[in-house]
């Protein structure tokens, strides 16, 4: 198998993982406070991609330089998170990832304003079909609730929440000064584990974390080991073997992933109508697929 197929491998289990986190964070949203159990998932991810950098001797003393980029970065993660919990409260988890379809719109903005990246005619009729596609399943296949702008609260949230999740990805270019990814990733971690204890920390002294049903603790421990610490692995070796553009392509999986977590949890899926909108979000992965091996293909005569 070459690299290439292994990259793809890698960021197909990585939409997958990630869906998950939509489907049982739905089920425990209304348990426990989304300052809690995001802190205490970011205190065990850190824990891990602690333990790799301890056994993999990746310290580097630039990550010492400027910690207030942890913070930045921290804080724009955390706040995503919590947002997403908040969010999920309400909105149904289909819904809420087609939301997280926007972030890639919303990062190729964002990466021109920061980095003055430029976006290829193809890669942005990608994203604009991706777009219309999560708009589709956001407003649920209802043209008059488009026209009128009903969109659920639950959406809305967790929209700001990408906002944020958008600003990180070109944030992490341009704070990064050379040290490994897993030494960068581990110290923004710790930044936002101690935003969030401070943010919640009423939150967290009021959690009777020894009540709680055992699904929020397989839904914390999930989140925490591969919906974080398993999700950046796999994201790490693909970006090694695939183009940017590729790994972008990925995120308009996250939907129809979410389906199949719902389907499989006895959920049910939503109706035919909305399931043309995921339609749309694979033809948008198809293209930028596509995209890249335009762009690619003149230099490998």
């Amino acid at each position: 198998m070459s690299d290439a197929a292994r990259g793809h491998l890698a960021m197909l289990l990585f939409s997958a993982l990630v869906a998950g986190s939509f489907s049982l964070g739905g089920m425990v949203a209304n348990e426990i406070a989304p300052a809690a159990i995001n802190a205490a998932r970011f205190a065990i991810a850190a824990a891990v991609i602690g333990a790799v950098v301890a056994a993999t001797g990746r310290f580097d003393r630039r990550a010492l330089q400027a910690p207030w980029r942890y913070l930045v970065l921290g804080g724009l993660f955390a706040a995503y998170f919590v947002l997403m919990f908040e969010g999920l409260k309400t909105a149904p988890p289909v819904a809420a990832s087609a939301v997280f379809t926007l972030t890639p719109v919303m990062s190729a903005g964002i990466g021109w304003l920061l980095l003055r990246q430029v976006t290829t005619p193809r890669m942005a009729a990608a994203l604009a079909i991706g777009a219309a596609g999560a708009l589709w399943v956001i407003f649920r296949a209802d043209l008059s609730a488009f026209l009128a702008l009903e969109v659920g609260q639950g959406e809305l949230i967790y929209f700001v929440g990408c906002v944020s999740h958008a600003i990180y990805t070109p944030m992490v270019r341009r704070l990064n000064r050379g040290e490994p990814a897993v030494l960068f990733t581990f110290g923004m971690l710790l930044a936002g584990c101690a935003l969030l204890t401070a943010y919640g920390w009423s939150d967290i002294r009021a959690t009777d974390w020894a009540a709680l049903r055992p699904l929020v603790w397989v839904a914390l421990l999930y989140l925490a080991l591969f919906a974080s610490a398993a999700t950046f692995v796999l994201l790490q070796y693909a970006t090694l073997r695939l183009p940017s553009a590729k790994v972008m392509a990925y995120t308009y999986l996250t939907p129809s992933w979410v389906l199949v977590w719902e389907l499989a949890l006895g959920h049910g899926g939503p109706r035919p109508l909305v399931l043309a909108g995921l339609g749309l979000t694979v033809v948008a992965l198809l293209l930028l697929l596509k995209d890249e091996e335009a762009v690619r293909a003149p230099v490998t005569r």
